[in-house]
């Protein structure tokens, strides 16, 4: 498979080996609503925010998407895009590594760019995710009038597609509803008491026909009729005749017509995606800078948002309610605004000020009932929550160790996420960072028993065990060694974890 090449694609194929483990840290003054909840929004560059979620959900994700600057030769407001072309392409390649580990088996990746970056981009994704991974290049009317200001007008972007495996992905993948385009189709010239309806013909290909799919049909006129030459009947003999039982049959206006198969509209629960995206169907720019406007006002818009619609389509067809989205470019919100919106967990990244002054007002007024966007569509009335998140000290050091910089509070908050997936409710001073599940949770780290000699309360031992806060039901202890054999730590109801090679993120 040809692969592309540019300057310093080596430095670009190697980079995320050299990317350290970071702690998330925990900020509960800009978190809202429920605090059991899962949603996270991280603060922080996101190569280096993935690679830190990368011990937690690798292979969690069930779609990712995102919308990367495009390199268009301009410089926004809120991050550059003003990138030179092999810059761009070194940025890209290994975030998309990252977030290749992190899909889930039957996960989906969907990445937005326009022309300029398009094709480098899919020879790169074919490099990364696989050639026969590839799903579609969906093509998406940004635009609803005509662009003038160009020698041809741009009123498109694209959807790039790729599944981690496209089998699984096209048994799981949604249908779309249709249009009311689309439902001309069905009418009800009969006044039928069960609605609108569309004859389908009712031969097929003769193929692995079996011999129950050849027989006469005779029609109420008293005209015979045999499937065509080379064509068989659709349906088995005993199938046709209960749906002629149940008038699901039609011959045509004078009742002398091949027989036909009734389809109702009520039946067909959507149709199949396809790779165009009118903007009638999933929005436009306009109406995503109406939404923006809506949020923040006209001089602290984003530039150029995706509208919560076109969002929807994408999350519709790959997921299904709980499932996990991700966003590494959050830019102004809109992926975990509508995921948010859609009842699907997510985890968005945005490295800049506007993850703190775009992203999170917007998220918590979502939670709290914000009706923009698809939120009449979807009967949105608030609730649920995030958790808001900076990208802290590195865990390990050149040797493989915890790095001296992490001190307790911030080791027991990675691990007690690491266990429950949910930020530690107050800052850890004690042994015992809390219970979960009935499973208490424990650290021996850096001297918290007050001994500060090496190893000492670091290690599990009978005199540790005795002064640590008593809990009778399961225990998870993380230190640097135990002195209790297997059947001893059986009886004490312990899961022992020793440190560093038990941390997640080694």
């Amino acid at each position: 498979m040809p692969l592309l090449d540019w300057l310093n694609k080596q430095d670009a194929v190697r980079t995320v080996q050299k990317v350290p483990y970071r702690l998330l840290e925990a900020v509960p003054e800009l978190s809202a609503g429920d605090p059991d909840t899962e949603n996270m929004l991280i603060q922080g560059d996101n190569l280096q925010a993935l690679k830190a979620l990368l011990p937690l959900y690798a292979g969690k994700v069930k779609c990712i998407y995102i919308d990367p600057p495009y390199n268009i030769g301009s410089a926004f407001t809120h991050y550059d895009d003003n990138l030179e072309h092999s810059l761009w392409l070194s940025l890209m390649y290994p975030r998309l590594e990252l977030l290749r580990e992190l899909l889930a088996e039957d996960g989906s990746i969907w990445v937005s760019i326009d022309d300029r970056e398009a094709h480098y981009l899919k020879v790169m994704m074919d490099e990364v995710f696989g050639r026969g991974n590839f799903i579609a290049s969906n093509i998406w009317q940004k635009r609803y009038s005509r662009e003038n200001r160009e020698a041809i007008g741009d009123v498109h972007e694209y959807l790039f597609v790729y599944a981690k495996h496209p089998n699984i992905f096209k048994q799981n993948r949604n249908l779309v509803p249709l249009t009311e385009l689309q439902a001309k189709v069905y009418k009800n010239p009969n006044n039928d008491p069960l609605g609108r309806w569309r004859p389908i013909p009712m031969t097929a290909q003769e193929g692995h026909a079996t011999s129950e799919q050849f027989y006469e049909v005779i029609t109420p006129s008293g005209k015979s009729y045999r499937p065509p030459e080379g064509r068989c009947w659709g349906i088995a003999r005993a199938t046709y005749e209960k749906l002629l039982s149940e008038n699901r049959i039609y011959f045509g206006k004078k009742g002398d017509a091949q027989p036909n198969i009734i389809r109702y509209l009520s039946e067909v629960s959507g149709v199949a995606p396809w790779t165009w995206w009118p903007s009638d169907e999933v929005g436009h720019t306009d109406e995503s800078k109406k939404e923006i406007h809506s949020l923040f006002g006209k001089t602290a818009a984003f530039e150029s948002p995706k509208p919560e619609r076109l969002i929807q389509r994408i999350l519709h067809i790959a997921t299904n309610s709980n499932d996990l989205i991700l966003d590494s470019f959050l830019g102004s919100g809109t992926t975990a605004a509508v995921a948010h919106k859609m009842g699907r967990r997510y985890i968005g990244i945005e490295m800049g000020d506007h993850a703190q002054t775009h992203c999170q007002p917007r998220l918590k007024k979502v939670v709290e009932g914000e009706q923009g966007g698809i939120s009449e569509a979807v009967g949105w009335q608030g609730g649920g929550g995030f958790h808001y998140f900076r990208l802290g000290e590195t865990i390990f050091d050149e040797y493989g160790l915890i790095h001296p910089n992490v001190r307790f509070a911030a080791l027991a908050a990675h691990l007690w996420f690491c266990e429950t997936r949910t930020p530690l409710p107050k800052v850890a001073d004690t042994p015992l960072l809390g219970i979960h599940n009935d499973t208490a949770y424990y650290l021996l780290y850096n001297g918290i028993l007050g001994d500060r000699r090496p190893q000492s309360g670091n290690v599990l031992t009978q005199a540790v065990l005795d002064i640590l806060p008593a809990y009778k039901g399961r225990k998870t202890i993380y230190g640097e060694a135990s002195r209790f054999g297997k059947p001893r730590l059986d009886a004490e109801h312990i899961l022992f974890k020793q440190i560093p090679y038990d941390v997640k993120g080694s």
